[in-house]
């Protein structure tokens, strides 16, 4: 009979985690870009910032969620290094509202508030419009089944006479209050969290263990202050493959809990005394029924007595985690790697096509790179630098097409989630973008090459004005690609289309007018047959480049560019 006990505790704890997983993700879509414009704007200060991650975090019931979009934003370069700060700290506020929903588990049954839910749910769920919303009560239901079920089997568990005496007298032999069994819960609340990658459920282990006499208060404190030291690796972890500012502020997350623990530990007997005070619990006479209370009590005073004292020394924090992670001295440049696009748990599409719209960006400027060293190579005299910057070039181009390759890939495992319309038609946007910007990056290559092909060859020079109409050609594919990136990084409704559409007629009007012209000269022997057709093939893949440009604009727009 136990084993079928420790299945279905393990199964609630299933319940539970995937209910709050459901939840989080399900209010995370429905802000969508306003969550992400809300943490982007109102941190102003250390205050603001550490409101927004306090409701922020209230509001999807994760601060794991709410960390990970704050390390993304650092990453994609939306927030800095002190405004993500602020936000993590109000998060740790915000998550102990958590503790509080398991509390009123004591109180009434919230089991009988699971099945409506459910049945509500599914109505919506098809219900297109109201998809999200019956997600979202889904992930409510299984969150308080799970508890439900959770605290029932604890209670079995514990009147289970095969299982309750082995389980009571391993504990006890932790209640001694030394040092070395305060350490040992201390770390297996770290290790829990760690393994589980929620803080949530082992809060509800915790509370179930220390509501039915398993495990003594002062353990599950122990557990509790663990937990919030564990819940931070989740960050870290993520944070591996991401740049150095997202790296710090996922470092800066666990080095404010870490110091939080150290220094409630040095005061611990003092500060039980007032959270025994404000739950009106009496540890020389307990009560089972207080003492999820006094743990959820617990848990909100140190999240914030830890934000109130260190608030003040963000700075500082900043200082300390810029001094223990030092910057990659890599040329990042001519390194491959994606640098905003990073594997994570609890992802939503709002967060991966953020993402994704940052490593385009860097893409798109990455292309206008290359183009800069084609115009240099033009003209480049030395046969050994010429090398060197062709190498370069051709580099640049394995470049852009594994970056098209990869985005695209990271686009499809977006593209199996559920997803809303608006969602999907952002990355059709995006897997056009990156095919337009490969084609520049092609374009930028048959450029070099023609003129490896004649700088090889020992071929006649161009003659100056050949030079200079080469040169006003590349000038208006160059501003033509500064729009590109401007457009890009911007919001697309500030972006004049116009100025496109202008510089692409330069573009094709400026193209008809040498290729008529180069007739003429070749016909009058001006310069030869064979000069002409390479200084056509450069101005023709120029026109091409062009083209892709106002592609990539019109895949951006979501509108068709009459050129």
């Amino acid at each position: 009979m136990s084993i079928w006990i420790v299945f279905k505790l393990l199964g609630s704890l299933a319940l539970l985690m995937f209910g709050m997983k459901a939840m989080s993700e399900a209010l995370q879509k429905m802000a969508g870009p306003q969550l992400r414009h809300v943490l982007g704007s109102m941190t102003t200060n250390r205050f603001t910032g550490a409101l927004t991650g306090m409701f922020v975090t209230a509001a999807v019931q994760s601060s794991t969620a709410t960390t990970l979009m704050t390390v993304s934003f650092v990453n994609a370069g939306l927030l800095t290094l002190v405004q993500a700060i602020s936000v993590i700290m109000g998060a740790h506020i915000g998550t102990t509202v958590t503790a509080w929903i398991m509390s009123l588990t004591d109180m009434f049954n919230v089991t009988n508030f699971v099945y409506p839910a459910f049945f509500i749910g599914i109505i919506l769920i098809y219900m297109k419009k109201r998809r999200i919303i019956g997600d979202f009560l889904f992930g409510v239901a299984f969150l308080f089944l799970g508890l439900g079920t959770l605290k029932e089997t604890g209670f079995n568990l514990v009147e289970d006479p095969e299982t309750s005496e082995g389980i009571k007298a391993f504990f006890s032999g932790f209640n001694e209050p030394t040092f070395l069994n305060s350490l040992f819960f201390l770390l297996m609340g770290t290790i829990l969290t760690l393994c589980v990658q929620s803080s949530a459920a082992i809060m509800a282990i915790t509370m179930t263990l220390c509501s039915t006499g398993v495990l003594h208060l002062d353990q599950g404190i122990m557990l509790v202050l663990g937990e919030n030291i564990g819940t931070t690796i989740t960050s870290n972890i993520v944070a591996m493959g991401a740049n150095t500012q997202a790296r710090r502020a996922a470092f800066a997350h666990m080095s404010i809990n870490v110091l939080g623990v150290a220094w409630v530990l040095a005061v611990l007997p003092w500060f039980l005394d007032g959270i025994y005070h404000i739950a009106g619990y009496n540890p020389a006479s307990p009560d089972l029924k207080k003492v999820s209370v006094v743990l959820a009590t617990f848990h909100s005073a140190f999240n914030v007595s830890n934000t109130v004292l260190l608030i003040w020394f963000i700075s500082h924090i900043e200082k300390f985690v810029c001094w223990v992670i030092k910057p990659k001295n890599v040329d990042e440049e001519e390194d491959f790697r994606l640098h905003f696009i990073t594997s994570g748990i609890m992802k939503t599409p709002e967060l991966s096509v953020l993402e994704a719209h940052k490593e385009i960006e860097s893409f798109s400027d990455r292309m206008q790179r290359m183009f800069g060293m084609v115009r240099t190579l033009l003209t480049e005299k030395d046969e050994k630098e010429f090398a060197k910057l062709y190498s370069r070039i051709e580099k640049y181009e394995s470049i852009s097409d594994n970056m098209e390759l990869e985005i695209a890939n990271y686009l499809d495992q977006v593209g199996d989630a559920h997803l809303s319309d608006e969602t999907k038609a952002k990355i059709r946007a995006m897997l056009r973008e990156i095919s337009e910007l490969e084609s520049i990056g092609d374009a930028c290559f048959n450029m070099a090459r023609t003129i490896n092909r004649k700088f090889s060859g020992k071929q006649d020079h161009f003659d100056e004005q050949q030079y200079e109409h080469i040169h006003q050609m590349m000038e208006l594919i160059d501003t033509a690609l500064t729009q590109l990136n401007a457009l890009l990084s911007g919001r697309k409704e500030a972006f004049n289309v116009n100025r496109t559409l202008n510089t692409e007629n330069e573009i094709n009007n400026f193209r008809n007018q040498l290729k008529s012209q180069n007739i003429n000269d070749v016909n009058n022997h001006k310069y030869t047959y064979a000069v002409g057709t390479v200084y056509m093939d450069i101005i023709n893949e120029c026109e091409k480049l062009g083209d892709y440009v106002v592609n990539a604009v019109e895949a951006r727009m979501g509108t068709r560019i009459n050129a």
